[in-house]
């Protein structure tokens, strides 16, 4: 061997080894920092047992938050800056720390300073940060920092590791105009790395265009429309905790939510933000939110909840529960001692139409209503020279006669029972829908059979986001600091209300993919949904470039987006490795299991997770098919292990999920599946696109007319 190439390997060990020697360091300074938080004495700061509490569960909190996971790398990337780091990005690098954030160890140290960029913040024992965050502002050029705009970075360093353990490191010259600009070969083996376990977190695999979206504000809302593969669920969830990290305080204050589309899914990213050290953010899907109200135990047909989920439906309620306002025809007569006081009805009249016009929350006006006749009472004795006070108001308020008066004025409004007599009661309904509702469309929504009670009913999903919808507009729903929505093209207008005035003060990020709605009332523009949701003034974000559908599969799905969702940008697969795509037809229908066990057991022949997606009908049979074969399966949300790699998944729920290799069954049959052609091809789209190595289309049926060829 040359002596100048014996001399290059030799660097390049030494610097390996220092690596290594951070990255143990590292962990120890983690390990001290966990044990200085389980070795914190509650009983000399707290005065009381709740205040012992609480600080317990916070410092449980904490040491929970400082676990170090052995087969998550630490940190994935380092900066080299040219300058020192101005105090302001060096004490946000740190966590509030006050010394600058010189890294140890790390070799090949320039005239500025050097930071190892991680998952969460890690210092040593004299506060110096040897980790750093990466949502810090000092670890956004690892990102963002590129040979045009190297924003003062001279060299980035990425690491790449095996399980747990730093195996190589990748550098790239910002500002060296002899080194020749490449793909990175570290970040492309992390992007395209297969699949087994849930859902990971991209932190050390951001892209500057979603890095833009991560760190946007919290004030604003953000609609991300993304195609499969490019990464918006993981943007999303990636965003709560960048704003988690920059407004903590706040949102500790008013709560964050990720609103999925069904439990597995919700099962398949749960992981996502423990890893990134954020413990308190709640997961629901959109069922969950509106199930406190009645248990759902009924369904609808497609029409029937098309109209339920139509925003029309939220005036007809209104209307309903404003109904039972009755202007007062009779004065109020209240007895204080000796002395009478009368409230006459144009003064109550004039009351009720100023409630009225305020639009306030009906159980709001309610409230108020005894306490405006009270001081009109009030006022009275006033002018005849007494001094009452605001207890005498209060008293007044509560007298039988008054109660009486709002009882019959503006008595109290059960939502649930309101909705039950609207989808009971022809006349009730058609009273409050005129205008608004067909006559068909009131004959839709009715129940055949009316339910005697509300415990009786078999109330749908549909009328539970009704009865969400009267609840508010009887009392005001409470409002989160940040919502999450993924998948959110699925949603009625109905639902994005419901999810909208969960976060009225607060903002939302919004994800989806118009190209993959899949119910009968999934929306067809952006537009259309931020307005049900109440955040008109969002941006909407575009991301085209696909990362984990291989160009092969990408490009043969997107042969459906000019029938499905015409205008739409196909997603551009920037994988450099090349993906597998095979389309087999077999003879007959006899010989369809037996083909789509073949290619289910090719899969497995490869590393990673396989998930064999079909029709919902299919299932049992492939199921029965995969039990007589010996083959072991799972359900989705499931985890798969190296034991069991093999998932069985509806095409109904396949949306969201990933699996290295998929084999899918009869597209026909997922068309046919679905109440119309369109949507169909919508879930053969989604069904297509979940493959992130290889893809085996198996069929009997003829294809559809696009995929042909």
């Amino acid at each position: 061997m040359p002596a100048h190439e014996h001399e290059a390997v030799t660097t390049t060990t030494d610097a390996l080894a220092r690596e290594r020697a951070h990255l143990a360091a590292s962990r120890a300074a983690l390990r001290a920092m966990r044990e200085d938080a389980q070795a914190l004495d509650i009983r000399d700061v707290t005065a009381n047992w709740v205040n012992a509490a609480v600080l317990q569960a916070q410092i449980d909190e904490r040491i929970k938050a400082l676990a170090d996971l052995s087969h998550t790398p630490l940190f994935f990337g380092r900066l080299d800056y040219l300058h020192r780091v101005g105090a302001d990005r060096a004490e946000g690098a740190s966590g509030g720390a006050a010394r600058s954030a010189s890294a140890k160890g790390g070799g090949g140290r320039r005239a500025g300073e050097q930071f190892y960029i991680g998952r969460r913040h890690v210092h040593d024992a004299d506060g110096d940060p040897m980790v750093i965050d990466w949502r810090a502002p000092v670890s956004q050029p690892f990102y963002r920092a590129s040979r045009k705009d190297p924003q003062d970075v001279g060299q980035r360093r990425r690491f790449g590791y095996t399980g747990g353990e730093l195996t190589a490191y990748e550098d790239e010259h910002l500002t060296d105009p002899t080194e020749a600009a490449q793909t990175s070969k570290l970040l492309q083996a992390e992007i395209e790395r297969p699949r087994v376990g849930p859902m990971r977190d991209i932190v050390a695999t951001i892209q500057p265009e979603q890095d833009e979206i991560v760190r946007s504000g919290l004030g604003g809302t953000v609609c991300v429309q993304g195609g499969p593969g490019t990464g918006k669920t993981a943007v999303g969830l990636h965003r709560v905790a960048y704003l988690l990290y920059a407004h903590r305080e706040r949102l500790a204050r008013t709560g964050t939510l990720v609103i999925g589309p069904n439990r597995s899914f919700l099962h398949y990213i749960e992981q996502v933000l423990p890893a990134l050290g954020e413990l308190e953010v709640k997961q629901a899907t959109v069922d969950d939110l509106v199930a406190a109200h009645v248990e759902v135990r009924g369904s609808d047909a497609a029409e029937a909840a098309v109209v339920k989920g139509d925003a029309r439906m939220a005036e007809v309620l209104r209307r309903a529960i404003r109904s039972h306002v009755t202007l007062p025809t009779e004065p109020v007569m209240v007895v204080r001692g000796s002395r009478r006081w009368r409230v006459p009805a144009y003064e109550l009249e004039e009351m009720v139409t100023e409630l009225l016009a305020r639009d306030m929350r009906y159980g709001a006006a309610h409230e108020a209503l005894p306490q405006r006749i009270a001081h009109a009472v009030l006022v009275r004795m006033e002018e005849a020279g007494e001094a009452p006070d605001d207890r005498v108001q209060n008293a007044v308020a509560r007298t039988p006669a008054v109660k009486a008066a709002v009882k019959a004025i503006w008595p109290a409004v059960d939502p649930t029972k309101l909705v039950l007599r609207l989808l009971s009661d022809p006349e009730f309904l058609a009273a409050h829908a005129d205008g608004l509702l067909t006559e068909d469309e009131q004959k839709t929504i009715l129940w055949t059979k009316p339910a005697r009670s509300v415990k009786s009913a078999k109330w749908s999903a549909a009328d539970a986001v009704l009865i969400d919808e009267a609840s508010d507009l009887v009392a005001r729903t409470h409002s989160l600091g940040h919502v999450v929505l993924d998948e959110a093209q699925d949603l009625s207008p109905m639902q994005y209300r419901a999810v909208g005035r969960r976060c009225t003060t607060g903002s939302a990020t919004v994800l989806g993919d118009l190209a993959q709605g899949t119910t009968p009332w999934s929306t067809e523009s952006w537009a259309q949904a931020l307005h049900h949701l109440g955040k008109e003034d969002a941006v909407v974000e575009e991301l085209t470039a696909g990362f984990r559908v291989p160009r092969e599969v990408i490009a043969y799905a997107s042969r459906l987006l000019p029938v499905i969702s015409p205008g739409l940008a196909a997603v551009e697969s920037v994988r450099e490795s090349p993906g597998s795509l095979a389309v087999r037809e077999v003879a007959d229908v006899a010989g369809l299991d037996a083909a789509v066990l073949a290619a289910c057991e090719e899969s497995l022949a490869q590393e990673g997770s396989i998930g064999l997606i079909a029709a919902d009908a299919r299932i049992p049979v492939l199921a029965e098919a995969l039990t007589a074969a010996g083959h072991a399966y799972l359900s989705p949300g499931e985890e798969t292990t190296a034991e069991s790699r093999l998932t069985l998944v509806p095409a109904s729920l396949a949306k969201g999920l990933e699996y290295d290799y998929v084999v899918l069954d009869e597209p026909a049959a997922v068309v046919d599946g679905e109440p119309d052609e369109r949507t169909g091809l919508r879930r053969l789209y989604v069904a297509l696109t979940r493959a992130v190595s290889g893809l085996t289309v198996v069929h009997a049926a003829e294809l559809p007319e696009a995929l042909e060829g």
